[in-house]
């Protein structure tokens, strides 16, 4: 009794939080630096928009290495987040290809424009100022150095820097030789870096005379980060510490590798998506996962009786608790994931009948009610088990397959279907365990067999 108090408890809190999750409208989460929005993100056949398929621009003889496309990828990544679209999605395609889609976005030359920016990086001057990661700036590069900087004067008396700053640039990207991710002392991540020569020199003349100011690593005009000048940097390498994860930290490494595209891409192929076929696909498809669920719901109520009513109470959580994990994690919802989400609802179904199936046959075989929960569960724990396992495999090796051959539907499918799998998993042990207890339980033992449909 202890432990099914316990499970109780454990699966109202995590129902609750499944409920406040899927709440429209929900403002999200948000605890110190972590920050989840937890709004419904759908994929590009269902609200429709742009893919675009780029193609390496090498001759077919040329050798590269494959790590540039990789890092390609992540520049692209980058790049594309100034469209504003959170669930844009770059997959790398066989051996020279990268498969890009833009869900919601239909304009093919704004797209087209950001993929190809020029990818400037530079290290600009700005003093005592810090500016916030992401803030667009203009620099001196390309302008007559005498152009006169603009300021705004507040009422004190103070200048201070007018929006339209023009911002001294020290050097550009062009003279960084090497870059990687390392960790101090402390166990904290930073970035080392080496220049060449020409680079040492300049560095080696700037931070002697500006030590304690601020040195920006500006990418396209977008401040990505605000390193201080801890001490003068003589030798022509130097690190850039920060409150870095490894992600953050390689992320950053690679576009100061590549300020520009490590290899030269072209658009082999672009092309708009109507969401019209997807969103009525979508509502067809919910209408017969509704309809389906309904009939399954009654033969279980009506053939099974009281443990049938427990299953479809444990599939509800099921359904709740997935979805919920789906806008958490988050899960781009596209019509294969959506039936990978359904295909999983089936299999934990699955689970309940085997559970009350075994439940009958200990009952007929004479043992109590108590003892029939409990090896009920017990022998069909093997069966389950073993069944999902197998799926979960599978899924792992379509996800492998559709990450390695750019199938973004096959991946969206395999992530949904062992993603539910995994719950069903946790609700055939945690939820139809205890809530079958607890009923068979407040049974008398002249109703069982009335009740659970012998």
């Amino acid at each position: 009794m202890n432990q099914r108090l316990i499970n109780l408890i454990i699966i109202f809190i995590i129902l609750g939080l499944s409920i406040w999750i899927i709440i429209p409208d929900n403002p999200g989460i948000k605890i110190g630096d972590f920050e989840r929005n937890l709004d419904t993100i759908l994929g590009l056949d269902l609200q429709g928009g742009l893919q675009v398929l780029l193609e390496t621009d090498l001759p077919e003889d040329s050798n590269f290495d494959p790590q540039s496309l990789m890092d390609a990828k992540l520049i692209l990544e980058n790049r594309s987040n100034a469209l504003g679209v959170s669930e844009v999605l770059f997959q790398v395609a066989g051996n020279n290809r990268i498969v890009g889609e833009f869900p919601g976005l239909t304009n093919t030359e704004e797209v087209i424009k950001v993929l190809k920016q020029t990818g400037q990086l530079e290290f600009v001057d700005f003093g005592d100022v810090i500016l916030e990661p992401g803030t667009k700036i203009n620099t001196d590069i390309g302008l007559d150095k005498t152009e006169t900087t603009p300021v705004e004067t507040t009422s004190g008396g103070e200048s201070q820097p007018a929006e339209d700053k023009i911002w001294p640039t020290v050097m550009t990207g062009n003279h960084i030789k090497s870059v990687g991710v390392t960790t101090n002392e402390f166990g904290q991540f930073i970035i080392q870096f080496e220049l060449d020569d020409e680079g040492a020199g300049i560095f080696k003349e700037y931070t002697t005379n500006n030590v304690g100011k601020i040195l920006a690593i500006v990418l396209d005009k977008m401040v990505i980060s605000t390193p201080r000048i801890e001490d003068a940097i003589t030798d022509g390498s130097g690190i850039i510490t920060g409150n870095f994860t490894y992600d953050s930290a390689n992320s950053l490494a690679v576009q100061l590798r590549y300020g520009s595209l490590p290899i030269p891409l072209k658009v082999a192929e672009s092309r708009v998506i109507g969401p019209t076929l997807g969103q009525d696909s979508l509502q067809k498809s919910l209408l017969a996962g509704v309809i389906g669920l309904i009939i399954v719901a009654l033969f279980m109520i009506v053939y099974y009786r009281v443990p049938g009513i427990v299953a479809v109470f444990s599939i509800i959580i099921y359904g709740l608790v997935t979805f919920a994990l789906f806008k958490f994690i988050p899960v781009t919802m596209t019509l294969p994931a959506i039936a990978g989400f359904l295909l999983s609802t089936g299999g934990a179904l699955d689970a309940n009948i085997l559970i009350i199936e075994r439940l009958k046959e200990e009952l007929r075989s004479g043992k109590s009610v108590k003892n029939s929960v409990f090896l009920g569960w017990k022998r069909a724990w093997p069966s389950i088990r073993d069944s999902n396992a197998a799926t979960i495999i599978t899924s792992a090796i379509l996800f492998w397959f559709a990450s390695a051959y750019g199938a973004s539907i096959v991946k969206g499918f395999a992530v949904t279907l062992a993603i539910g799998v995994i719950i069903s998993l946790l609700s055939a042990t945690l939820v139809s365990r205890t809530f079958l207890g607890i009923v068979m339980d407040w049974i008398k033992p002249s109703d069982v067999d009335k009740m659970v449909g012998l």
